[in-house]
């Protein structure tokens, strides 16, 4: 496509993703591009880094460089309500014990600002918060509560008898009354005037792909079985329960925790939400 090296794009690894990526070769027609699948907190790491063009990452880490991105309308990862794979696993309610300690997950940025926002404003609750790989056993060993998200959240949902589950979206919207965008689909500034063309073929290809994967879902629920585990009608509801459009809901779920987190001092600017509108398949306003 007159491209001088491939775009990059980058690929949330979990299944909540897998409506934007997992039919995106069949509408990338001559596409020169490389997609490279990672977690959320390396993918936002690459793409501030400039090692992509264009990424699937943590809503939090467009906050942090804003400046630096335009979003790609229509195409996030989001709930209005639960959302099934953001889960904090605490060995008390809160109604009977605040938790003091929280291990928190390495692979995203949204989640743990949300739940920071959640217990300080909505539960009055400043615990510490301690980074933690992925691993619920683990995470509990040392404190009163863990943060999972994506696929471990969801397989640890499965076997944690004696364990209080809070899921954060369900609580937000509760709060709120409004949805919640944990991810987006980002390009860099530098990307869209340097290579346009391609950036065009790649939003028209993960739109595509998400409308094809909705529309017909069966492929996505076969594949999370085999690889997840868990029943084809688990799987059926969680992705109809997810939101993929950033519609208006969602993108005011979002200034607002731009807002509180500015608020709390884990963002120190304002938040715009700046679109890539050139030639997109739908017109979404700034």
């Amino acid at each position: 496509m007159g491209n001088l090296r491939p775009i990059t794009i980058g690929e949330i690894d979990y299944a909540n993703a897998w409506p934007l990526f997992k039919g995106f070769e069949r509408h990338a027609g001559d596409l020169d591009y490389e997609m490279i699948a990672r977690v959320p907190a390396e993918l936002n790491r690459m793409l501030s880094a400039g090692e992509l063009d264009v990424s699937a990452i943590s809503s939090f880490s467009y906050g942090q460089f804003c400046k630096d991105y335009v979003l790609l309308p229509g195409l996030s990862v989001g709930s209005v309500g639960r959302v099934h794979s953001i889960l904090l696993f605490m060995k008390e309610p809160l109604a009977k014990k605040k938790p003091e300690r929280v291990a928190v997950t390495t692979t995203s940025a949204t989640s743990v600002n949300l739940l920071k926002i959640i217990m300080a404003m909505r539960f009055e609750c400043e615990p510490e918060y301690v980074p933690a790989a992925p691993n619920l056993q683990d995470m509990l060993k040392d404190a009163d509560a863990a943060l999972l998200i994506g696929d471990p959240a969801i397989t640890a949902s499965w076997n944690c008898a004696g364990l209080h589950v809070m899921d954060l979206g369900e609580v937000w919207h509760e709060w709120t009354g409004l949805g919640m965008t944990y991810a987006v689909v980002a390009a860099r500034r530098s990307a869209a005037a340097e290579q346009g063309e391609a950036l065009r073929a790649v939003y028209q290809g993960l739109h595509d792909s998400k409308e094809e994967l909705l529309r017909h879902p069966e492929p996505l629920i076969t594949r999370a079985c085999g690889l997840l585990g868990g029943e084809a009608e688990y799987w059926r509801t969680y992705f109809r329960s997810l939101q993929y459009d950033f519609s208006g809901k969602l993108q005011e779920g979002l200034a607002l925790y731009f807002r509180y987190a500015k608020e709390l001092q884990l963002l120190y600017h304002h938040v715009e939400l700046t679109f890539y509108e050139e030639q997109s398949p739908q017109k979404v306003k700034e």
